[in-house]
């Protein structure tokens, strides 16, 4: 069946190439990956790199950049700014996670919007959220702007101590909201990212300013530590969140609101979407929806894409887009919505952060 569904929705074999590779270049690991394309079809894609194979640590912001469809891509480039003097985060250092000069840069989010400006948000140490924007397809980037400022008011009802945006793509709705999803932690559990809820941030004038949405999942049943999650809009204009977590039942957990900011529904648990416990992406591109992620519920092996017709209530497997070890995914799609593109941790062995892959799906138009 699985064959069957490959020959209706592409025209052919995806086709892959590698972005970066564990090892070189000075980084033992490149990882969390985000892609965007833009209105004119310029590809970027940035992610962690990281000197250790820790969430905290030296890691910096990496981006590539294509101008012909993916064919080639310039060589990695610096994309976050760090100015002054950044201090660690204590719920870090009280875990003794990383070490004294290390700075940890991390979680970037990548929007592209329909007036050819790319939105870019980061964090650094876990802590502060910053903002940068191009308006020239990636080629220059303006000053980075903190923005953490509109997260406070979450503090009323939660002390979170550390946060991180996405990862993955953000997205512009229709009425040129921006939104990009967040989860927060109080620091105090393993790795300083438990216990955790997730929110949003969004922008209405183009990242001008930015304001926090109420909080979408926290560790109310049948959820526990919700965190990176991925946000899509509905063909009826509801923003859906698609969401990891640590519960027990490995499914990713849903949840909608008319807005982007307030009204979430309920998140309830997928019973077609198993997961490991594993970031995962998910696009809508025309009247389809598309999820990537890994099809397991016990480890990080299989990755694979599924496509749904009716805004997310059933699920179709298109294709498996790699056998083995593989993670963290982030999809894009072309401005004609004739190819979809997925950028992707994968490797061999016993190691899926080995390379980050990009593949190249060509769909076929819906009649």
């Amino acid at each position: 069946m699985s064959v069957l569904l490959v020959l209706v929705c592409l025209h052919a074999e995806p086709v892959s190439i590698p972005l970066f590779e564990a090892g070189k270049d000075g980084y033992a690991l490149y990882r969390i990956p985000t892609i965007v394309v833009t209105p004119k079809g310029t590809l970027l894609v940035a992610c962690e790199a990281r000197k250790s194979r820790s969430d905290w640590g030296q890691i910096d912001l990496l981006a590539r950049r294509s101008t012909d469809g993916g064919k080639s891509f310039e060589k990695p480039f610096p994309i976050a700014i760090l100015e002054g003097k950044v201090e660690r985060n204590p719920a870090a250092a009280r875990q003794k996670l990383g070490k004294p000069g290390e700075i940890t840069v991390n979680n970037p989010v990548l929007i592209a919007a329909r007036d050819g400006t790319i939105h870019f948000l980061y964090c650094v140490e876990y802590a502060r959220v910053f903002y940068r924007r191009s308006t020239d397809e990636g080629a220059t980037w303006g000053k980075a702007v903190e923005i953490t400022a509109a997260l406070e008011p979450l503090r009323k009802t939660y002390a979170w101590q550390v946060v991180a945006t996405g990862p993955g793509h953000g997205l512009e709705t229709t009425k040129g909201r921006l939104i990009v999803p967040v989860w927060l932690s109080t620091g105090a559990g393993s790795g300083a990212h438990r216990p955790s809820i997730v929110s949003t941030l969004a922008s209405d004038d183009g990242g001008k300013s930015w304001k926090a949405g109420a909080v979408v999942a926290d560790e109310t049943d049948p959820l526990r530590n919700p965190n990176e999650t991925t946000v899509a809009e509905l063909p009826d204009g509801r923003i859906m969140l698609n969401i990891r977590h640590e519960s027990k039942t490995r499914r990713r957990a849903i949840s909608t609101s008319k807005d982007g900011l307030s009204g979430w529904s309920t998140p309830v648990l997928d019973e077609a979407l198993p997961d490991p416990v594993c970031m995962g992406s998910l696009l809508n591109v025309g009247k389809t929806l598309y999820f990537s992620n890994l099809h397991s519920t016990s480890g990080r092996v299989n990755l694979g894409l599924r496509r749904s017709d009716d805004a997310g209530k059933t699920w179709k497997e298109v294709t498996r887009l790699h056998k083995g070890p593989a993670a963290y995914s982030d999809l894009a799609a072309s401005p004609d919505g004739r190819t979809l593109w997925c950028v992707y941790e994968c490797g061999d062995g016993k190691d899926p952060y080995r390379r980050l892959m990009l593949t190249r799906l060509e769909l076929k138009k819906d009649k």
